[in-house]
């Protein structure tokens, strides 16, 4: 298959020791905050900001563990590539935000470890994307294999609009949280302080790349990893706002920008599965329809006459 770049064993790797990763230290994360408690690398003013972390973190994870199934690159880049957006993102903020860490903020000693450890797993992970990204793009392109590649699906017209304010929207957010965490900061509809802010604004940036990316693939059997993904970050995410309720200002105008936001990412990630299931159940139909078209030959070498009325 003549421009496409076989998958490499490091990103495949990389994927599913980030998945172990993801589930463990996002659920920790997500249930400590669903019983109030902030338990996150740095010290935040409430347990909200690091059960969306959490939760995000434990929504991407069953994806991240079914890269290994695909072959070619381009099955899978709109996953892998804000997946290592948000491992060099997390780390610089870690970084930038070193004061406000539990182990400097004299946290209690579970957590002073668990900031150690975070810091020291992000790098090594940061590193390790980096390294599978340069060796993955420097991979020859040419054919892969022999089996032939699902036909592709293209995007219907009508959710590319959605698609591209959907991605926009995740993608401003997260850039300005980022940059400017304290004007940013401030608009958010709960307590953030900075590291919180650029924290979310990291997963709200890959966020918005991954859906971006799906507009740019304009193929549902390329972005089949990254659909598997979307609709559980936004459950997740719907969970711990719900159990916080309390704590978000939702009648302002950014609360209820990030309910269309979370409502978006569902939708997207729903509407993208069933699409892909309809066309799945037609490619699967249509060996049938062509076996059935063919005329049944008798022992004497002639076409059996159909029976039937007329």
């Amino acid at each position: 298959m003549a421009g496409t770049k076989e998958l490499s064993p490091g990103v495949v790797v990389l994927s599913a020791v980030v998945g172990g990763i993801s589930l463990t230290t996002g659920a920790l994360l997500t249930v400590t905050s669903l019983f109030g408690y902030a338990a996150g690398a740095w010290v935040s003013p409430e347990a909200l900001s690091p059960g969306l972390i959490g939760a995000a973190m434990a929504g991407v994870a069953p994806a991240l563990f079914t890269i290994g199934r695909a072959r070619l690159w381009e099955d899978v880049r709109s996953l892998v590539l804000p997946l290592v957006i948000v491992l060099a993102g997390l780390f610089t903020v870690s970084l930038l935000n070193g004061g406000s860490l539990q182990v400097v903020e004299g946290g209690p000693l579970f957590l002073a470890l668990f900031s150690l450890g975070w810091v020291a797993t992000l790098g090594l992970l940061a590193l390790g994307a980096a390294g599978c990204l340069v060796a993955q793009y420097r991979r020859p392109a040419g054919r892969v294999g022999t089996a032939p590649r699902q036909p592709a699906v293209p995007l219907p017209g009508w959710s590319k609009p959605p698609l591209a304010v959907v991605g926009s929207g995740w993608l401003g957010i997260g850039a300005g949280l980022i940059t400017f965490p304290g004007f940013w900061g401030s608009l958010v509809p709960w307590t953030v302080n900075r590291a919180d802010a650029q924290g979310l604004g990291v997963w709200a940036l890959a966020l918005g790349v991954g859906v971006l990316g799906a507009l740019a693939e304009d193929d549902l059997t390329r972005i089949r990893p990254a659909l598997r993904a979307v609709p559980l970050i936004a459950l997740a995410t719907a969970v711990v706002l719900a159990v916080h309720f309390r704590s978000v200002d939702w009648v302002s105008g950014p609360g209820v920008s990030l309910l269309a936001l979370v409502v978006g990412l569902f939708a997207t990630g729903a509407s993208g599965h069933w699409l892909l299931s309809r066309a799945d159940r037609g490619d699967s139909a249509a060996p049938e329809t062509a076996r059935a078209a063919v005329p049944e030959i008798d022992t004497q070498g002639g076409a059996v006459p159909e029976t039937g009325a007329g």
